[in-house]
């Protein structure tokens, strides 16, 4: 066994027997004084078994991120020439997505690269590194990567919370080429300005490309509270589906000037109006101002960041809902998402369900709804699928 070598408890290796990439600390039995927190290890169970090959980080809860589970694979340039043409392959010929401008090139453990992120925003790519096994390993994957696509500039956006769990500073500029501030993309028609330096995420909601055309082809001739707005990626798709009007609630002043922007761009400003508010504050609003709507979409921010959060989460998601199924004409349709990873899409059903009852009101499924396929997932790590939708049509 290699100096480097990291041997599991008796019985924990079920997980990686299994595929799963993650190893948690408590799993651990042994690693060796000369390993450093990002280093490559090889992984054993506790009969000297090998499992698998990833990096470790004493500092993370999540100590060993699993990158290859051959013994005969080497973590090298070629390891990601491999990985990166992979998921370059999956998007263009599995997904067909030679014409889409924007798109998640690269979705960590979804493309079996865990803690690497890439969005392709036409000629620019966005890069989020979210591990230190990852930062450590760049000088292997960026040039490869580099060598892979076609591009013009590539920025990082590495200024993520979670990367202090892994005992790195939040981090952004960029990585190769000049990259503008804002990226002009199109996407099913729509045009969309996207700020890939200091917006959300990489700049913009990708992994709800497919449902913002699902849910725009219902907003034809109906008046649209589109609440958690953003820059507008829904609002635009149902305007341009040809809603009446579409009421744009965000509390970010200049996500909101974006999205004024993008519906000036896309030659519909005159029928989007802005509320610049808390949305669970102007929603109650709305409701003592008897107002109601045809069509609405709640798209809020993840809950629930870890698992003690999981029922105060549980009650923002029904409360939230709740005013919608209140604030909706009969016969109106809801579209409402949860990004929270820890809320599977069994629990965010019954939450919908009890908020419907609550409400008293009687709903259908239309569709149920998931992030786009580009932002793949691994059958072996369920906790890649963290974004769960429902649309919905009102019948009382």
């Amino acid at each position: 066994m290699p100096k480097t070598g990291v041997i599991l408890k008796p019985g924990r290796e079920k997980s990686l027997l299994q595929y799963h990439p993650w190893v948690f600390s408590g799993a651990i039995d042994q690693v060796p004084s000369s390993v450093q927190d990002g280093e490559v290890v090889d992984l054993y169970s506790a009969r000297g078994t090998f499992l698998a090959r990833g990096y470790y980080n004493s500092r993370s809860q999540i100590a060993v991120r699993a990158l290859t589970f051959s013994e005969e694979e080497k973590i090298d340039a070629e390891f990601f020439r491999r990985r990166i043409q992979k998921a370059y392959q999956y998007r263009h010929i599995h997904l067909g997505l030679r014409d889409t401008e924007a798109y998640r090139l690269i979705n960590s453990e979804g493309d079996y690269l865990p803690g690497l992120i890439v969005d392709k925003y036409g000629k620019f790519l966005v890069v989020q590194i979210l591990t230190l096994g990852m930062e450590k390993l760049k000088d292997l994957w960026l040039p490869t990567l580099m060598a892979s696509v076609d591009f013009q500039g590539i920025y990082e956006r590495s200024d993520l919370s979670v990367r202090k769990l892994e005992g790195l500073p939040e981090r952004a500029g960029p990585l190769a080429g000049e990259v503008p501030d804002q990226i002009l993309i199109e996407e099913d028609g729509v045009q969309f300005w996207v700020d890939v330096k200091k917006g959300q995420k990489t700049g913009f909601f990708l992994d709800q490309r497919v449902n913002r055309r699902i849910v725009g082809l219902h907003g034809r001739h109906r008046v649209c509270l589109n609440a958690f707005g953003y820059t507008g990626g829904f609002a635009l798709h149902l305007l341009k589906n040809g809603a009446r009007q579409v009421l744009h609630l965000d509390a970010s002043s200049a996500g909101n000037t974006l999205a004024v922007h993008n519906a000036e761009a896309n030659g519909v400003a005159s029928r989007l109006s802005i509320d610049t508010a808390d949305a669970f504050e102007r929603l109650r609003d709305y409701l003592a101002q008897k107002r109601t709507f045809d069509l609405i979409v709640l798209d809020p921010p993840a809950f629930a960041k870890g698992l003690g959060a999981l029922r105060r989460a549980a009650r923002g998601y029904k409360d939230l809902n709740l005013l919608a199924f209140k604030l909706l004409d009969p016969g109106g349709v809801l579209a409402t998402f949860s990004c929270s990873q820890h809320i599977d899409a069994k629990l965010f059903r019954q939450i919908i369900w009890e908020a419907s009852v609550d409400a008293r009101r009687e709903a259908r499924i239309l569709q149920t709804l998931q992030a786009s396929p580009d932002h793949a997932v691994n059958l072996n790590f369920p906790e890649g699928e963290y974004l769960k939708g429902l649309l919905l049509v009102m019948e009382n």
